[in-house]
């Protein structure tokens, strides 16, 4: 049985560690990914990118290190070493967490890392789009002629090598699990936040840091991308929608399955089925060179085709069809109107054309697919029925 008939303590016994974990990102490859920035910034016609903490400093040096008020952050010059500007007390931790060799500019608590950044840099400097607009706004008082780095930053990151795929394949593989079990420990009564702490218990046991998020939704909330505020205790006969996703590495898993505990109604079943279709469409509207948007459109055309929308009018998708995903579970570029970047190989998307009916029911089926040589290709298999959220 895939929905029901397990219990919490069964199913966190019965899982463990990851048997096959993808290898980390080597420091090739790591190397790799400067040179081309570099080059990128080059052709850009500046002489330097500055990486914020996040993910794409993360990408280049290897530091999971989050933005906060303090600048920490990778200047990269198109010749030179790369130099990593951080508070001085934070000096052994930045040294224990970077991949890569950087020389290190310090700052004190009481002095301007703005005015360290611009003493180190030399000409014209292209910044992470991710910076924040005050740190900006200071770098820019210092005199500096600035750029935007985003086009050198996306065109480095939206391309993920086969060890970044492998990592991916991971995550997904193993959010995919805990949502199978997710499924077996449903029962009548069982409260969405019981629901949200196993899955969140199950990533960890399973080789994750736990849940990044979940969002657990029952009956009339399905209607809601995002869900409601407040619990939810589950009854017979209800839609049940459960998004969640780890991290591996930094690179994200994103899996919604939407499936009916009892009997949901004809209503229900037929818009599930517009919603697999919908979905299958944008899978196979892919190939390297069409732009991202003309996948959104394929999705809608099979939406409108059964009289739902058109655009994003109710019943129908209120939101894009998918976004970028790696090591930002949101990341460039968008299945979405108007963004014409070319897919091309290597290109990681979420695939989730959601069908709301107002204020009474919700499906959304996302899967994720990396763009090949000849189509798209799935992270993990779709979705097979309404009653069989899992093959």
């Amino acid at each position: 049985m895939t929905i029901g008939g397990s219990s919490i303590a069964d199913e966190l016994a019965t899982i463990g560690p990851w048997a096959t974990p993808a290898p980390r990102i080597a420091l090739a490859e790591r190397m790799a990914r400067l040179d081309k920035a570099r080059a990128l910034v080059e052709a850009a016609g500046a002489d330097a990118l500055l990486i914020g903490a996040g993910a794409s400093l993360r990408y280049f040096a290897g530091i999971p290190w989050g933005a906060t008020e303090r600048l920490v952050a990778l200047l990269l010059p198109v010749k030179g070493q790369p130099i990593l500007i951080c508070p001085r007390f934070e000096q052994g931790s930045l040294e224990a967490a970077v991949e890569i060799e950087a020389e290190l500019r310090l700052w004190e608590e009481d002095e301007s890392p703005y005015a360290l950044v611009a003493d180190a840099a030399r000409g014209r400097l292209l910044l992470d789009p991710q910076l924040p607009y005050g740190m900006a706004s200071a770098l820019a008082a210092t005199g500096l002629e600035l750029g935007d780095g985003a086009g050198v930053i996306d065109a480095c990151r939206m391309i993920k090598s086969p060890a970044e795929l492998a990592l991916l394949r991971q995550a997904k593989a193993m959010t995919l699990d805990v949502q199978r079990r997710a499924a077996r420990i449903l029962h009548p009564g069982i409260a969405a936040s019981t629901v949200i702490r196993f899955i969140d218990d199950a990533h960890r046991a399973i080789g994750s840091s736990g849940s990044y998020f979940c969002a657990v939704q029952f009956g009339r909330a399905t209607a809601f991308p995002h869900g409601l505020p407040g619990d939810q205790l589950l009854e017979e006969d209800q839609l049940v929608l459960i998004d969640t996703g780890c991290q591996i590495e930094g690179y994200h898993s994103d899996i919604t399955r939407t499936y009916a505990f009892g009997e949901v109604g004809d209503e229900a079943r037929a818009i599930w089925d517009i919603e697999h279709a919908a979905q299958a469409a944008a899978f196979d509207a892919v190939q390297p060179g069409v732009p991202c948007e003309a996948i959104d459109a394929a999705a809608r055309a099979v939406l409108e085709k059964a009289g739902l929308g058109p655009d994003y009018r109710l019943p129908g998708l209120p939101h894009r069809t998918g976004h970028g995903i790696g090591l930002s579970i949101h990341e460039p570029a968008y299945l979405v109107r108007g963004d014409r970047t070319a897919l091309a190989s290597g290109m990681c998307f979420s695939n989730e054309p959601m069908i709301v009916v107002p204020d009474r029911f919700g499906i959304r089926l996302e899967d994720h697919f990396h763009v090949t040589d000849t189509g798209a290709a799935w992270f993990t298999d779709p979705q097979p029925s309404i009653d069989r959220p899992f093959g």
